[in-house]
Order: structure tokens, then C-alpha cells, then sequence
């Protein structure tokens, strides 16, 4: 049995499934400073202009839930709230 995975393949395994929370950010009081998407370890959040403001995206087919993009915002707009399946 085989269970290595080849380089590159993460993509195909979407891993977000098994989280408890998921980070919730609110665009209105989000300063576009693109903290949270530095410090998130999976990379599922990117900055996207929108009406001429950078906003975060997240990924939640790839988020944990480990809350370091809540932690570390600047202007506390994430919160972490209990993942509804």
C-alpha cells in the first residue's frame, strides 16, 4: 500500500473537512493589509481588489480552522465561528 502522495498534489486533496471553526472576516471593518494571508500556513487566503479596495478570499475547501490569520489581525475583523456542516 501507498501512502505517499506525489509533489504538487495537494491541490486535488482539498482539506478543509475536519475543522472545528472557520475564520468569518468582516469586509467592513478590514483595512486590506493582507496580514492574514501571510501568516496563514495552507495559503487559502488571497488579497483581491475590490472597489478599489484589497480584500481577503478564503478557501475553505483548504482551511483548517487554526485561527493564526484571527490572532494576527491588526484590526480584529476575523473571527473564528463554529463550522456549520
Amino acid at each position: 500500500m501507498d501512502i505517499t502522495t506525489k509533489p504538487g498534489s495537494t491541490i486535488n486533496n482539498k482539506t478543509g473537512g475536519w475543522r472545528t471553526f472557520v475564520p468569518k472576516t468582516d469586509l467592513d471593518k478590514c483595512i486590506g493589509c493582507g496580514t492574514c494571508a501571510k501568516v496563514c500556513p495552507e495559503s487559502c487566503i488571497i488579497m483581491q481588489k475590490k472597489n478599489n479596495k484589497k480584500q481577503p478570499i478564503t478557501d475553505y475547501d483548504f482551511c483548517k480552522g487554526c485561527g493564526l490569520c484571527a490572532a494576527e489581525c491588526p484590526v480584529k475583523c476575523i473571527k473564528m465561528e463554529l463550522d456549520k456542516k
